[in-house]
């Protein structure tokens, strides 16, 4: 746990509130607090946000991340008439979707192709690490004097909370921060992910922040906050600002209400999913983290971003691959399914991304390398075309042939789908200077 300011405090009822919110947890690497993040997002304009987001549209995202640049060839883009230092190791197989093949690693999207849109033409203008999580998970290429907000806080400050549960959450600690990436950027660091370290497949998975600190049960932390109510009610009389002492008091309620919820524990509780749905997910992190996410939109989340690692494979592509592949074959297949199988397809975006495409030629240690010109995405719900292959590669997937699409376009079709307004501009708290929600344009095939 970090603490924002660290001092001597025997217990929390000696303690201010902010400290008791502290000693609960912090929510981050970054230290934001449920309390900050909450007091934040209630600071929000109404009227910008009105302006920027249709109140009407109700649609969710789930967005899985694989950091380091999934291989392009080796997954749904093969060349299997490519010669062999492009082919590599992998054969290629039918899929439901005449005509088309993917890798033989991805036996479950190849089945279930016709349930998928996937996109052969992104164009990712991007071929190094930490940069690419700026650019792929906001739309706007790498500014070093601007960072720009990513998609789940865009919409946790469109939207706010709709439950107990944080509208912006991130599972797993695979973004790159280096160049802020994944983060709130000039909106604010209370629109930061909720993010959730660990892994969720490992029998001593807890959540930090929604738990009481260990040896401390609800009660206790009941009859903390009756104290704490008490002293407060002393520094009421000594303050001249009663309405701030108000407000402040709605938002430590709201960030204690998560921590004792029923409802908010039984969101990130696994154990709740039968024995068959976890198998079918896969008994592995991505398998159980697509598994969450799907628990916390069903909960009230708006934008869950599963990130996953290990998929910069400079050596040992292969090798590397087909431990990779299976867990994101059954993951992503099973996690569509299931929503599906719900009903909750109609309302609920399901996005994969990565930072770039890979070199079409293997190089000298069995791996390929970085490639800032082609690389491959894929879209479901929410009004997604299902079952289709949305563009194309050279022979070698070099570059896409004929219409392209970008980053930018990518977030377009993102934001228009969660009812974002594409033309709405944020005002800088630094300089004032209005920016823009999104520069690119919705895509076509992905739209319906």
């Amino acid at each position: 746990m970090l603490k924002l300011f660290p001092q001597k405090v025997s217990n929390c009822e000696t303690g201010s509130r902010r400290q008791f919110l502290l000693e609960v947890g912090a929510l981050s690497a970054f230290g934001i607090t449920l309390d900050s993040m909450m007091r934040g997002q209630a600071h929000a304009s109404n009227s910008e946000s009105g302006a920027l987001a249709d109140p009407s549209n109700d649609t969710n995202c789930i967005l899985i991340w694989t950091r380091g640049g999934t291989s392009h060839h080796d997954t749904f883009d093969p060349k299997p008439n490519a010669s062999a230092d492009v082919r590599g190791d992998f054969s290629a197989i039918s899929t439901a979707l005449p005509g088309y093949q993917f890798s033989d690693q991805l036996p479950l999207f190849a089945k279930h192709a016709n349930e998928f849109t996937i996109m052969r033409n992104l164009n990712p203008q991007n071929g190094s690490h930490s940069t690419a999580d700026a650019f792929m998970l906001s739309g706007h290429k790498f500014n070093p004097s601007v960072t720009y907000p990513c998609y789940g806080a865009v919409i946790a400050k469109t939207k706010g909370f709709k439950t107990n549960i944080p509208p912006h959450i991130q599972i797993g600690t695979n973004v790159d921060r280096r160049f802020n990436g994944g983060l709130g950027g000039y909106l604010g660091l209370q629109y930061n992910p909720f993010e959730i370290p660990g892994d969720p497949n490992a029998k001593n998975f807890t959540v930090r922040d929604i738990s009481p600190p260990s040896g401390i049960s609800i009660d206790r932390m009941k009859r903390r906050q009756q104290a704490l109510q008490a002293i407060d009610t002393l520094q009421r009389q000594a303050d001249q600002n009663q309405n701030a002492f108000e407000a402040s008091d709605a938002h430590y309620k709201n960030a204690f209400s998560m921590i004792t919820s029923a409802d908010t524990q039984k969101a990130f509780d696994l154990s709740e999913e039968s024995n068959k749905t976890r198998d079918d997910y896969g008994r592995h992190y991505l398998g159980q983290s697509c598994l969450l996410a799907r628990r916390l939109i069903e909960s009230g989340s708006r934008f869950v971003t599963v990130s996953s690692g290990g998929w910069d494979t400079h050596t040992n592509n292969f090798k590397s691959l087909k431990k990779s592949l299976p867990p994101f074959d059954r993951a992503l297949t099973s996690l569509v399914l299931d929503l599906k199988q719900r009903g909750m397809l109609d309302n609920t975006l399901v996005v994969w991304l990565t930072d770039f495409g890979r070199t079409p030629v293997i190089n000298s240690a069995a791996g390929r390398d970085h490639w800032a010109t082609a690389s491959t995405m894929m879209m479901i719900g929410a009004g997604t075309p299902a079952g289709q292959i949305v563009g194309a590669t050279d022979d070698i997937g070099s570059r896409p042939v004929g219409k392209e699409y970008y980053p930018a376009d990518v977030a377009a079709s993102i934001y228009t789908k969660l009812g974002v307004n594409l033309d709405h501009y944020f005002i800088s708290p630094e300089d004032g200077r209005p920016l823009i929600v999104n520069e690119g344009q919705p895509i076509p095939e992905l739209m319906g």
